[in-house]
């Protein structure tokens, strides 16, 4: 019978298993698409003068926060 003396350090996997990348795809989709909105629930909020003064219209509120020119 042998006797094992030593340990052998296992380093972290240098590939995530195609689970956790594709979630971790549609957890950073779902953070981003959170920050747009609350952007346009923040723009919603001011008033047409404050609009004005940064240079945009209620109109274009769904462009400027979704970064569709």
């Amino acid at each position: 019978m042998t006797t094992i003396n030593a340990i052998t350090e296992v380093g972290p996997a240098t590939a995530k298993p195609q689970f956790y990348s594709s979630f971790e795809k549609y957890w950073n989709a779902f953070l981003e698409w959170r920050q747009r909105d609350r952007l346009r629930a923040q723009l919603c909020h001011l008033t047409d003068k404050e609009l004005a003064d940064i240079g945009i219209t209620r109109g274009e509120i769904d462009c400027v926060a979704w970064h569709r020119d």
